[in-house]
């Protein structure tokens, strides 16, 4: 599909369309402007316009900035501490993100995923969490470093800047099949808890950090382990997700039981647990091992139907290395991870 064609928008919880840009261009004034929820080619889940670049050029007449894409639009009335930039998400299975960048604008991503940037960005890779590096010095880079280290990653993040004086773009590649999805931290109370290699990139500004399960039993049985990533402060974060992503709202006191491997992100708000899946059937032939995440609301989560340890193990049974999940003699790890 073009991408000046099959774009929404929702108006009071209605979805209308679909149309083409232009006329999209032409009604989001009057029910919105830059703060309507948009939906359209590129996007996953709905947005804010103002974080479109194809829709904000069109609300402003079409016009371009140097090398064809959107000039910048005017900042809102909220005060970011964070980056603003703007993303774009291309493909289906394999996506890809594009983020533009002002001149001086940054973004932080995870070592490996870079597909490609143009000439006018500059690529370093840092010891531990820029953010941390600029508000507390050595010592803080150092300890944002050794978080890293315990949730499993690398000890470096690498970082993008646009030094010059024309937007640039930075594009990062999904490492599995899934899908890449935007995060608006400034919308979700200024933080987000995710498993350890959902992290894509964000918008400098955002902190990388660690979340601990407060429970020991999460920790030892719980899929995502004791600790996971935190990310927090008000920009724009993109994670990934395997498969096809499910996102729900929890109301206070209302509970879902997930596959422990199952789960990417959730809410500050919204608390985790684990549950014995009971039964001794169900426990040695089920195949979704011995433990439910349990997840309680009020707040929200993300979840993926595809595991990349459950991908790994179907690939190395399908190899001749293991036996087929869901069997007693496929190891006690599938038993204990559902994976």
């Amino acid at each position: 599909m073009s991408q000046n064609e099959g774009w929404y928008f929702a108006d009071d919880g209605r979805q209308v369309g679909p149309m083409a840009l232009a006329e999209l261009a032409a009604r989001l004034p009057g029910v919105g402007g830059e703060d309507t929820l948009v939906f359209g080619p590129g996007l996953t889940e709905w947005t804010e316009a103002r974080h479109v670049g194809a829709v904000r050029a069109a609300l402003r007449g079409g016009s371009a900035g140097p090398g064809g894409t959107p000039p910048k639009p005017p900042r809102s009335s909220r005060t970011l501490r964070s980056d603003e930039i703007d993303y774009q998400i291309f493909g289906e299975e394999m996506q890809y993100a594009e983020v533009t960048l002002d001149p001086g604008e940054m973004v932080i991503a995870e070592p490996g995923v870079l597909m490609y940037m143009t000439p006018g960005i500059t690529m370093e890779t840092r010891f531990g969490d820029p953010s941390a590096e600029k508000k507390q010095g050595f010592f803080g880079k150092v300890l944002s470093a050794g978080k890293r280290m315990l949730t499993g990653e690398s000890l470096f993040v690498t970082t993008f800047s646009n030094n010059g004086r024309r937007r640039e773009q930075v594009a990062f590649a999904s490492p599995y099949p899934g899908k890449i999805i935007p995060m608006h931290l400034d919308e979700l109370g200024g933080q987000l808890i995710c498993q350890k290699d959902a992290f894509v990139c964000a918008a400098r500004g955002v902190s990388l950090g660690i979340a601990f399960q407060k429970k020991i039993g999460v920790g030892l049985f719980g899929g995502e382990g004791f600790i996971m990533q935190r990310l927090t402060g008000d920009g724009v974060a993109l994670i990934h997700a395997g498969g096809t992503m499910m996102h729900r709202r929890l109301d206070d006191g209302e509970m879902i039981k997930l596959d422990t491997g199952c789960l990417v992100a959730m809410t500050s708000t919204v608390e985790y647990d684990i549950q014995w899946v009971g039964g001794f059937k169900n426990t040695l032939f089920g195949g979704e091992g011995l433990f439910f995440a349990t997840l309680t609301g009020p707040g929200e989560f993300w979840a993926q139907s595809l595991p990349f340890s459950r991908l790994a193990g179907r690939i190395y049974a399908a190899s001749g290395g293991g036996k087929e999940e869901g069997s007693i003699l496929g190891g006690i790890g599938n038993m204990l991870d559902g994976d």
